[in-house]
């Protein structure tokens, strides 16, 4: 299955609490153009029907489009049905961590949007590992020690 295809009819749960990015500080907003997240909402954010843990907001690469095809999941080819538009190289999407880490560990892997990456992420992928991939830089530099 590709990060493309689920169910994306879900709405968004209704969270208390707000939630939090890799660094501990609330998540922030990935892309509404194109508009990406699990729920379709621009937000990384997860819930329990988010086996996939769409929780990465990744600056996708020409590099890291091509690996993912190759893996079986292509970003590229649009599917309206699921409210996704294709992307190219430049697009903000949230995409799983398990498949960014594959690409990582081949090689591939693209820059990463931490303040914008749900703290969900570091059940898979360590934050030194992310913060190697970093094109924001927090208010605080110091969360990057």
């Amino acid at each position: 299955m590709t990060e493309a295809v689920g169910t994306f009819s879900a709405a968004a749960p209704d969270i208390a609490m707000t939630e939090l990015n890799v660094l501990g500080q609330e998540l922030e907003g990935c892309s509404t153009d194109p508009l990406t997240g699990f729920y379709r909402d621009g937000s990384c954010q997860s819930g329990p029907e988010d086996i996939g843990l769409h929780t990465v907001c990744a600056v996708v690469t020409a590099d890291f489009l091509q690996h993912q095809k190759q893996i079986g999941n292509d970003l590229t080819t649009p599917m309206p049905q699921f409210m996704f538009p294709g992307l190219s190289p430049g697009d903000r999407w949230c995409v799983t961590a398990r498949n960014w880490l594959r690409a990582h560990d081949d090689g591939m892997a693209a820059p990463v949007v931490l303040a914008s990456t749900h703290e969900a992420t570091l059940e898979v992928i360590s934050l030194e590992v992310l913060q190697r991939y970093a094109v924001d830089v927090p208010s605080d530099p110091g969360a990057l020690d």
